[in-house]
């Protein structure tokens, strides 16, 4: 006989709440099972089936030897476990043979649901359970087995049959199997609908230990109805024969028990392993349940840990994880550690069937290396091993998890280490606002998200009397004070604002972001500046702070100063703006004031000089960030291009285009100015190439620093670049600013001299700015003046400008040189110099500066809007 069945543990369940906890597939099995049987009981009672031929007895003794054996096979029934659940194995088969062979066939199925049900409530009722429904069941399965059985056994022996014979024989061996098939699949699809094991598992390791066991049923069944037929006094050596058969089956139940749970064993404690605590007890509850198939199990923690961990329970169900034991958050004083125990519970996932006495509450400690880990309860089901293998499982168990738990908490201890770790490398200890660290590095984060042109605002705050407030109050008095100023800017902060103390008395605010508003002081023609935002907010950090606090028993007033500094957010580094900040904020406190702005008049040292020589050697490396600008000079009369210029920016990836003015000086003062020089050099060439072969022929003029003509072997730099580019010397003419080629003469007159050998163009720059312009020009030949835009922005209001650029036109004439104004901007300053007698110019007036591959088709437009210069043949009023 098969049947299901599981224990309940004590104090948890009553027979009521199983009951309401059957799922609605058991209540309708349990229904269709048990009107089956009971309607085949009926009918077989009804019917006139004959019994074997054995000995002259009544039937109704018959019929009441059948249900005691029924009775006292489920009484001797043995147990092995499947997953969570009990399978029940006994004698049954043996009940039926016998009881074929001595009572009316058509009653053995009423007698063995009758037997079988008061073997079952008797179980029941001595292990304190009430499960009615579940008995009936179990009853009717058994039921339904000896119906199928006696039907097989009958139609092979036949009606009437000596119950010797071969047929019969045959016959109760293929009922026998009959009933064997019959329990079986009633119980796979039992426990397939109560517990967590497969069909193909729970009949598999059924018919693994059934099988044993239904042979010696079979044998000892027909060895009985032998003795009963033909020696009735051998039945007195069935007991002990029936003693050491149960014996020997249930050391082979122990034995496959015993090597399954070293399976689970091996498997839970592969799953040990855990970074939590939670993950560790979670897997060691699951592993719990497997292995000893326990009902409950309980596992305490009272490892030391930090104030916070509460109690968890896992839901009945088994489906939802664990829920983890929160973590305090980080602050700035830590949370004492102290001592404390944490439960995690797990139950298993099973409606309680009856038939097995609630087995044994197992508590084991666990401990490594004599410290204290906690314990495990293990609450099991009715036991399939002897107890002190029990015990020495959970022990073995106990142990492994409390290795587990520990290196778990260990881990954990590590992680909130470096969490905290993390936390103080980025936060002031003392005020728990950022510290310098986390604002730099931050901050530039801020900073790179914002668009290069957003203006962002850095507030510096120094407290004022703050060292006295430590001398007269004390220095927790001052760290209190510290505290207060951090707690009001943090709330005063809005989103995206970082709030950091630099050390000290010393905080920062920085401002992402800062609107653009017209103070009331701007004037109407100026463009409007986010300066006035951020004094406001500066203003607002001042009034904040003043409110009057409660420290150490004295009511203060604490006083602040604001330095502010505003710029966009592609311009300046974050360090560069505390800097500016700090200027400021010395100003305000200097002045008395709360509040002040960066001056930059006031700045005696900037940064960014200290960062450019590395830029710009960065700069020439690469081919995006210097860009060679080109800018026609034209006739005045025709509006021929007669020239171009070249002109270098420099697109900085930090702080945007910057012209000339910005970093020539540096390259000057630096060694970059010989790899700057080639560098122009190369490219204006490169570019004079371009329009030289699609027809434009108009040199390209170069800013050469006066350094360069300090060089001897600049004359033979040019040359080469001449020969690398395939351009003629004339096509190249060199642009010298005239106050800068007065020192060191006899070194320039031979780089100059050097320069007109090579038949290259010589242009003086910026003429009418510098001191000695008669003196250079007198002294060396050139073939161009260009007229500083100075005086051509004023010569149309100022007499002297025009003196001037008239004074340079009559000079070029007289040297037989080029004159080109300069900066040409209206139609009125072209007239103006065309009625001077100036022949060329540059400007906006006729083109701006333009990218290298947009040169040539601005020359050709010049040149094909200019007038054609028409040669008369003779002169008038010849023949």
């Amino acid at each position: 006989m098969t049947s299901p069945s599981a224990a309940s543990s004590p104090g948890r369940r009553d027979a009521g709440a199983a009951v309401g906890r059957r799922s609605l597939g058991v209540r309708v099995m349990t229904g269709v099972v048990l009107a089956a049987a009971t309607v085949l009981a009926v009918l077989g009672a009804l019917s006139p089936l004959q019994r074997v031929e054995t000995l002259a007895h009544p039937s109704v003794a018959g019929v009441g030897v059948a249900l005691a054996l029924a009775f006292v096979a489920q009484l001797a029934r043995l147990r092995f476990r499947i997953g969570r659940g009990t399978v029940s194995i006994s004698w049954g088969e043996t009940a039926f043979i016998v009881g074929f062979a001595l009572a009316p066939p058509g009653w053995l199925p009423a007698a063995t649901l009758v037997g079988a049900a008061a073997a079952w409530f008797l179980i029941t009722w001595l292990n304190g359970q009430r499960a009615a429904a579940d008995i009936l069941h179990l009853a009717a399965s058994l039921s339904l087995g000896t119906s199928g059985a006696t039907a097989v056994a009958y139609m092979l022996a036949g009606p009437g049959a000596p119950a010797g014979s071969s047929r019969t024989q045959v016959g109760l061996i293929a009922g026998a199997a009959t009933y064997l098939v019959i329990t079986l699949g009633l119980a796979v699809l039992t426990l397939s609908l109560h517990r967590d094991a497969t069909p193909a598992q729970i009949a598999g390791r059924t018919l693994h230990a059934k099988l044993p066991m239904f042979v010696g049923n079979v044998l000892v069944g027909l060895s009985a109805l032998y003795a009963v037929i033909n020696e009735p006094l051998w039945l007195i050596a069935f007991p002990p024969v029936l003693w050491l058969l149960q014996r020997t089956y249930r050391y082979h139940l122990r034995a496959e028990e015993e090597r399954r749970v070293w399976e689970a064993f091996a498997r839970a404690t592969r799953t040990l392993g855990g970074s939590t605590e939670a993950a560790v007890a979670q897997a060691g509850l699951r592993g719990a349940l497997d292995v000893f198939g326990a009902l409950r199990v309980e596992i305490e923690v009272t490892l030391e840990h930090h104030a916070g961990g509460q109690p968890v329970s896992m839901p009945s169900s088994g489906t939802a994880p664990l829920p983890r034991r929160t973590r305090p958050e980080l602050s700035i004083e830590a949370d004492p550690v102290r001592y404390g125990s944490r439960r995690y519970v797990d139950d298993a996932p099973q409606d309680p069937l009856p038939g097995a006495a609630p087995g044994p509450v197992i508590t084991r400690s666990m401990a490594v290396g004599g410290a204290t880990v906690g314990e495990i309860t293990v609450w099991l089901a009715e036991p399939t091993l002897p107890a002190a293998r029990d015990e020495l499982a959970v022990s073995a168990y106990a142990d492994a998890l409390a290795g587990a738990l520990h290196d778990a908490a260990a881990h954990e201890r590590l992680m909130l280490l470096d969490a905290q770790v993390a936390h103080d490398s980025v936060h002031d200890q003392l005020t728990g606002v950022a510290n310098r660290r986390a604002l730099l590095a931050d901050g530039e984060l801020l900073l790179q998200e914002q668009d290069r042109d957003q203006p962002v605002a850095v507030l510096l705050l120094d407290l004022h009397n703050f060292r006295e407030i430590n001398g007269t109050l004390g220095h927790r008095a001052g760290d209190e004070v510290l505290r207060t100023v951090a707690a009001r800017l943090t709330d005063l902060a809005r989103e995206r604002e970082l709030v950091a103390r630099l050390g000290d008395d010393e905080f920062v605010v920085l401002l992402p972001t800062v609107a653009t508003l017209t103070d009331s002081a701007t004037p109407l023609r100026e463009v409007p500046t986010p300066l006035p935002q951020a004094v406001r907010r500066a203003r607002e950090v001042v009034d904040a702070i003043g409110r009057p606090v409660q420290i150490g028993g004295v009511r203060l007033a604490v006083d602040v100063a604001v330095g502010v500094v505003v710029e966009k957010a592609g311009h300046a580094d974050l360090g560069e703006l505390i800097r500016r900040a700090g200027i400021a904020l010395d100003q305000a406190k200097e002045l008395g004031m709360g509040v002040a702005a960066y001056d930059s008049a006031r700045d005696a040292s900037s940064t960014d000089h200290l960062a450019l020589p590395a830029e710009l050697r960065d700069a020439l490396t690469v081919d995006d960030q210097l860009v060679l600008m080109l800018q026609p000079e034209v006739d005045l009369q025709s509006g021929a291009p007669t020239g171009v210029e070249a002109l270098i920016r420099w697109n900085h990836p930090r702080r945007g285009m910057l012209t000339p003015d910005c970093f020539v000086g540096t390259i000057e003062q630096g060694e970059l100015l010989a790899p700057f020089t080639r560098y122009v050099l190369d490219h204006a060439l490169e570019a004079a190439a371009g329009w030289a072969a699609a027809g434009v022929d108009v040199p390209v003029s170069v800013n050469i620093s006066a350094r360069s003509l300090l060089d001897a072997t600049f004359p033979a730099q040019v040359a080469d670049a001449l020969r690398r580019h395939r351009m003629l010397p004339a096509q190249l003419v060199l642009e010298i600013t005239e106050s800068m080629a007065v020192s060191d003469q006899g070194v320039v007159d031979e780089v100059l001299a050097a320069l007109r050998e090579l038949q290259v163009q010589i242009s003086v720059d910026d003429f009418g700015t510098g001191f000695s312009s008669l003196s250079f020009v007198t002294r060396v030949r050139v073939d161009e003046l260009k007229v500083d835009r100075s005086f051509v922005t004023d010569m149309t209001e100022s007499p002297a400008a025009a003196a001037v650029v008239r004074g340079a036109v009559e000079l070029g004439a007289r040297l037989g040189a080029r004159v080109v104004a300069e900066g040409v901007e209206t139609a009125d300053q072209r007239a103006a110099l065309q009625a001077l007698g100036c022949t060329a110019a540059q400007g906006y007036h006729f083109s701006r500066p333009l990218p290298a591959e947009k040169i040539v088709p601005a020359l050709r437009q010049l040149a094909d809007a200019a007038p054609a210069k028409i040669v008369p043949l003779r002169a008038d009023g010849a023949s």
